[in-house]
Order: structure tokens, then sequence, then C-alpha cells
């Protein structure tokens, strides 16, 4: 059995984290299937305690199911799944950019909004469909951290796993305008204009909308 340091615990959770996370997002995981903890943990090479942890921390971000029977399994999203995370953006995101754009004109700097802006730009360049939907997701993420509001953060966790997932699976979707998109949302903040950066935010979720439940009508059933 591996015996895990407190120190190599700790990477060991974070690498399992991550490559459960790729494959479910690039679907060697189906939506339903067991993701049984000694499998993954002699596939990784490691114990069972940051395998088991890994798996605690993607059910938070609502990729991964628990039950008490079957243990854990890859989340089944659905249509109705999806038009509800869109409702969900709408209310938790359009308010955190305009709390965002708030705290900039108090004399926030977001520089770490501007780093994430950059690198977004840059998988966008390189045409990077595996690194833009991770870094769209800490774009928007970063939105709401920028606010200060814990408890907004709190509420929106649980949605980030998912809005990655959705990200990916709508990978058909123009990334050149969704890049432009957040490149005005962002300016907005950093300009410190609350109304617009809220408009632009609502703008940006509701558009894309109905392309991703019609792309995804094809591969998600209703419900």
């Amino acid at each position: 059995m591996t015996i895990d340091s407190p120190e190599t615990g700790a990477s060991h959770v974070e690498h399992a984290e991550r490559t459960i996370r790729a494959r479910i997002l690039s679907g060697e995981y189906a939506p339903g299937e067991r993701l049984r903890e000694r499998e993954l943990s002699e596939g990784l090479g490691y114990s069972r305690i940051p395998v088991r942890e890994a798996l605690t921390r993607l059910t938070s971000e609502g990729l991964v199911e628990l039950s008490p029977r079957r243990g854990a399994s890859v989340r089944r999203l659905s249509l109705h799944d999806v038009a509800e995370l869109f409702d969900l953006r709408l209310s938790l995101e359009v308010f955190a950019a305009r709390k965002a754009a708030e705290q900039c004109a108090a004399g926030q700097r977001g520089g770490r909004l501007s780093e994430l802006m950059d690198i977004a730009e840059a998988a966008t360049g390189r045409g990077d469909l595996r690194e833009i939907p991770e870094a769209n997701t800490a774009l928007h993420a970063e939105i709401v951290a920028m606010t200060g509001n814990r408890l907004l953060q709190t509420a929106l966790q649980p949605s980030l796993g998912l809005v990655q997932w959705l990200f990916t699976l709508t990978g058909g979707r123009d990334p050149r305008v969704q890049c432009a998109e957040h490149q005005e949302i962002c300016a907005a903040i950093h300009a410190g204009k609350p109304d617009l950066a809220s408009a632009l935010s609502y703008v940006h979720i509701e558009r894309g909308r109905e392309p991703s439940l019609e792309t995804l009508a094809e591969v998600l059933p209703a419900d």
C-alpha cells in the first residue's frame, strides 16, 4: 500500500483531481459511469486517500455524484440541467459583474482578471480546445471573486465544474466571439462601469443559451 506524506498527499490530491476532471470533460469517463476508488488509485499509483479527497472536491463542483450504495459516479447531465445552469448564471454572474465593477470604481485594481483574460486570449489565438473552456471558467470565477462576497462565491462553487463542462461540450461555438465578449465585460469592469458590465454579462450569457441547447439536444437527454 502506498503511504502519502502530508506534502505528497496534497500534490497527489491535486493531480488526481485534475486527471479525473479532464477525463470527465473529455468524455473518457461517461455520464453515469462509476468511479471506483480502488481502480482509480491503482491507475494513478496513489493510495485511496487522495483519490477519495479528489472525488469529494469534484462533487463540490457538480461533476461527480456520491451515493451511499453506488459510491462515486460521473454526474448525468440533462438539457433541463443546462437550462437551469443558464438561469443560475444570469442570477449570479450578472450580479457579480456589477459588483466587480463597483469594486474597481472604488479603487480595486483587478490585476488577476487581466492575467486570466490574457491567458484566455492566448488559448483562443492557439485554438486550444482543451484550454479555452478551462481559461474561460477561471475568468468567470475571478469576476465573482472580485466582488469579495464570500456567500456569492460559495453559491457559485457547486456549478463551476458544470460551467466548464458546458463550455467543453459546446466547443463548436466560435471561441473568438466569446473572447471578444469577455474582453468587453472585463473592460467595463476595469473602467468601473457597473451598469455596462452587468448588461454585457447578461447579453453574453443569454446569447449562449439557445445555440448551446440546440447543440446539446443531440447528445443529452431532455431530463
